[in-house]
């Protein structure tokens, strides 16, 4: 019994320290220095949010350019033990956890490297992020769609060309990571070049 005073004293205590005022001091650090990035990133137009820049959208149409593919999946509404596709579905971020062996893996890749067209198709066109949720695309995934979306919106590919060109990120610092286009940034760069 004597011990369980003392035990259960530092329990709270790094509780009280480690799951209240360790993130309430993060989260006031990061809302000073960072307050566009620590509430979200989020994108307005005209006034209103239409999405984050740091988490993909589902854009299909052909008249915009379109995201890597996404593994996330929500509950099927006719048998909650099931699961179904649900693209770009935030509350459900993961990996397909589909190995590099994975049947299902190897077809949908393949599926989607035969609906992207001739080869070389950079990974990025037909292979998941690791959240699902990735909002960037390389911008050689970007200029492959060129064409699609030129014929799309009947704008001269040298029009678009340029867009892409400048929402090319480079990495960050200059080192880190590698170019990459937002595809949320750039569609919203196309409604407005019209």
């Amino acid at each position: 019994m004597s011990i369980l005073r003392p035990a259960a004293t530092v329990v709270l205590g790094f509780t009280l320290l480690l799951g209240l005022a360790v993130p309430a001091a993060m989260t006031t650090v990061a809302g000073a220095l960072m307050p566009h990035q620590a509430s979200g990133s989020l994108v307005e137009r005209d006034g209103r949010v239409v999405g984050s820049a740091l988490i993909g959208q589902n854009f299909t149409a052909d008249r915009y350019f379109h995201p890597r593919p996404s593994a996330t999946s929500a509950a099927d509404p006719q048998d909650s033990s099931k699961t179904v596709d649900s693209p770009y579905n935030a509350a459900a971020s993961a990996a397909s956890q589909r190995g590099p062996t994975s049947g299902a893996l190897l077809d949908a890749v393949r599926e989607r490297v035969a609906e992207a067209g001739p080869a070389p198709v950079p990974a990025d066109a037909v292979t998941a992020s690791g959240s699902g949720l990735d909002p960037d695309i390389s911008p050689e995934n970007a200029a492959r769609q060129v064409a699609r979306v030129a014929r799309a919106r009947g704008m001269p590919e040298d029009r678009l060309r340029a867009l892409v060109a400048a929402n090319t990120e480079g990495p960050a610092l200059g080192l880190l990571g590698v170019p990459r286009v937002n595809v949320l940034r750039l569609n919203m760069a196309l409604d407005e070049a019209r």
